[in-house]
């Protein structure tokens, strides 16, 4: 924005025409966007916590399928949760939340609960999750601040600011009338136009309103990389140990292999423990099985 022209008045309502004006014809067609009901927009949203939220679809619909309310997921036995979660990586995410679908069954009598509080009293739901699903579910006035989110918040405001009043301007600027579809629409905008990298300004719904727009410099492309590649990570052992260990006939122990990759016969045996201590694996004598399930 030239240094001479003043950005316009910040309000929700402005706001909120301007991008879901925007949105009506540049809303991507995502099939998690299709979830109308609490359980499913749950499931996506947990699924998209560490998984691009275009790649969920295909194993959204068939968690769903398989499990299509809380008390059916709560029953749920541990191999066919971590196969239907294949391919999504953070297992984790899955064991928390068929505790999730527990609690809801436990304490909520099988209804998703539908306030910010009460949501992230579930495991392995966060602020971010709760916010995101008490406003697609339940139409509750709050913005889910992940860092695509964050970043249009923190580009429209202009300064620096705390996390605090980071989240009290977005809640202060999501639409009254369609909480989901600002949702949808701040997503959007802030994956295709405000990107990190060269935003695309000239082309924002918002724009007029914004005091960073048209001044916001292309970060310098690092030169050199110190990423480790990822066969090289614990991440990654992790995952085709588990891989072997889920795919093998029910109740069959595998061998831990002498190496995997480029991880020795040490680094195996220590990720086949943390998947012992985080409840994927039994393990003894060098070998394990998919951990039993609770009686």
């Amino acid at each position: 924005m030239p240094p001479s022209r003043r950005p316009r008045s910040l309000t929700r309502a402005g706001f909120s025409r301007a991008l879901l004006t925007w949105h009506s014809g540049a809303r991507r067609d995502l099939p998690v966007r299709r979830a109308a009901e609490p359980w499913p927009i749950l499931v996506a949203e947990v699924m998209s916590q560490q998984t691009q939220i275009e790649r969920i679809g295909p194993a959204w619909t068939r968690f769903v399928g398989k499990w299509p309310e809380p008390r059916a997921l709560a029953a749920a036995d541990t191999r066919d949760l971590l196969r239907a979660w294949a391919g999504l990586g953070y297992n984790r995410r899955a064991l928390a939340l068929r505790q999730a679908a527990q609690t809801i069954v436990r304490e909520y009598g099988g209804q998703v609960p539908g306030t910010v509080p009460e949501l992230e009293r579930l495991p392995g739901v966060g602020p971010y999750t709760a916010r995101a699903v008490a406003a697609s579910a339940f139409g509750v006035q709050v913005a889910p601040l992940d860092v695509n989110v964050r970043r249009v918040i923190g580009r429209v405001v202009g300064e620096a600011v705390s996390p605090g009043r980071l989240q009290d301007t977005a809640d202060g600027l999501v639409s009254r009338h369609d909480p989901r579809a600002w949702v949808d629409a701040v997503m959007d905008l802030a994956v295709t136009v405000c990107t990190a990298r060269a935003p695309r300004c000239a082309t924002c719904p918002v724009a007029r309103m914004c005091r960073s727009a048209g001044s916001i410099a292309e970060p310098v492309a690092a030169t050199t990389s110190s990423a480790t590649p990822f066969r090289r990570t614990n991440r990654w052992l992790r995952g085709r140990l588990l891989a072997a260990v889920r795919d093998a006939p029910a109740d069959s122990w595998v061998d831990a292999p002498d190496g995997l990759a480029e991880h020795d016969r040490d680094a195996v045996l220590a990720a086949l423990r943390g998947l012992e201590l985080d409840g994927f694996v039994e393990f003894r004598d060098g070998r394990a099985r998919l951990a039993s399930d609770p009686p």
